[in-house]
């Protein structure tokens, strides 16, 4: 499984695919193909595709061309909010650094080590259901018996949930994450995977988040 931490260098001037880099100690770029939108130095918003990214650096194509050293800020779905300045521009697109603290850098890790092992993992995900990005990702997980857990939701959509918990309840257990029920389908490194009982809808989850 891909892994941020072990994947961390500090040899200068490393590629990654066919995206620039800093030339600064930076981390092992993943493929993931996020949605988002970009706004330039100018106020300007274009929507992007992020086809790779670090926690260091990322790269976009766009069709809002910014220049090279160029403050501008992406809200990616899923990710969120992330700022840092033009690296260089090519024909396809730009590479960016990410301006972000220790811990802004240690929460995207996780975040793009889960995207990263996904297809890893045999998580239930119907493709139909958009995944979701909740306002808070800490949660509850609850047994039938009614002992509970506090956990951190790392993947939502309407049909299941991927979290960040301590108990590792049995394949196949009855449990529910916040007011909703389901099951326990699969174990991973930092968690459980959770299918749903039923598809919820978007109000529902609203709610719940």
């Amino acid at each position: 499984m891909h892994s941020f931490q072990a994947a961390q260098t500090t040899r200068p001037n490393q590629m990654a695919g066919n995206a620039p880099r800093r030339d600064q100690g930076t981390f092992q770029r993943v493929p993931i193909n996020m949605q988002g939108r970009l706004m330039l130095a100018s106020y300007e918003e274009f929507e992007c595709l992020v086809t790779d990214m670090s926690p260091g650096d990322m790269y976009v194509t766009c069709q809002g061309r910014p220049r090279t050293n160029e403050r501008v800020v992406a809200y990616i779905d899923h990710l969120g909010r992330v700022e840092g300045h033009v690296v260089a521009v090519d024909g396809r697109g730009f590479s960016m650094s990410i301006n972000a603290t220790d811990r802004k850098r240690e929460k995207l890790a996780a975040q793009l080590t889960w995207l990263a092992n996904k297809h890893e993992l045999g998580l239930p995900e119907d493709r139909r259901h958009d995944r979701l990005t909740p306002r808070t990702n800490l949660s509850e997980l609850t047994l039938e018996d009614g002992t509970h857990y506090v956990c951190r939701i790392m993947d939502l959509s309407l049909s299941g949930a991927a979290v960040d918990v301590e108990a590792r309840p049995p394949i196949g257990t009855p449990v529910r994450l916040g007011n909703m029920r389901g099951r326990v389908v699969r174990h991973f490194m930092e968690g459980v995977a959770i299918e749903f009982l039923s598809v919820q809808s978007r109000e529902t989850l609203r709610e719940f988040l």
